[in-house]
């Protein structure tokens, strides 16, 4: 079995480190703190390219991976040093280490987070070492993209070709659970983000519970 993880709102609480490393890069580089943002599912690749038309800007390589440059450096002194109240959210150390010891189970991501985003999360909150690959959105702007990426990096990881049947994503969102059926994979959605049980299962979760303490049946 394949399971591929959201982190943001699924794994962890970064307690708004993240959304203000982007708003003290838009204060570096643009001078305001930028326009209001929805990051439920969003990739950051999309999130960067929103933020440069609201400026008026063309996102251009070039100034894409200035921003991320910029970005990264604040998120990883907020992780660190910034205060904030993140955590790992509940049941995700006990589920992590009962997937890893599972005959046949291989961990990654499947995220909206830059790869560097996501490592740095990973390694502040110390579960990475249950991740040695993914999918993220560095990749992609297209969040429904990152599972056909992250099905290609898990055949060269694996060497195996996972079929949708064997496949899992797990998310706290609308967007993760678009993202798992656009590979024909089932979702098991998780209400520790902005989404209700009842809305997550409305939006066509295959499996939702309040959060991943309570999951012990289902693996």
């Amino acid at each position: 079995m394949l399971f591929l993880f959201d982190i943001d709102g699924t794994l962890v609480d970064t307690g708004g480190a993240g959304l203000q490393a982007l708003e003290e890069t838009n204060l570096s580089l643009f001078q305001a703190p930028g326009p209001p943002l929805d990051l439920a599912g969003a990739t950051d690749l999309g999130i960067v390219d929103y933020i440069h038309r609201h400026f008026g800007i063309e996102a251009s390589d070039k100034s894409i991976n200035r921003y991320f440059d910029l970005y990264h450096q604040r998120l990883e002194w907020n992780l660190s040093r910034g205060g904030f109240p993140g955590k790992v959210l509940s049941g995700v150390h006990d589920l992590l280490g009962k997937l890893a010891a599972r005959p046949g189970s291989t961990l990654a991501l499947l995220t909206g987070n830059t790869q560097a985003g996501a490592a740095a999360k990973m390694r502040h909150f110390q579960l990475d070492h249950h991740f040695p690959f993914g999918a993220y959105g560095s990749d992609h702007a297209d969040r429904n993209q990152l599972g056909h990426i992250a099905l290609e990096r898990a055949h060269t990881h694996t060497g195996k070709h996972f079929q949708p049947e064997e496949i899992w994503v797990i998310g706290d969102t609308p967007k993760d659970i678009a993202c798992a059926h656009a590979i024909g994979a089932r979702c098991l959605a998780v209400a520790t983000g902005r989404f209700t049980v009842e809305e997550l299962t409305a939006f066509g979760a295959d499996h939702t519970v309040e959060s991943l303490d309570l999951i012990s049946n289902w693996i």
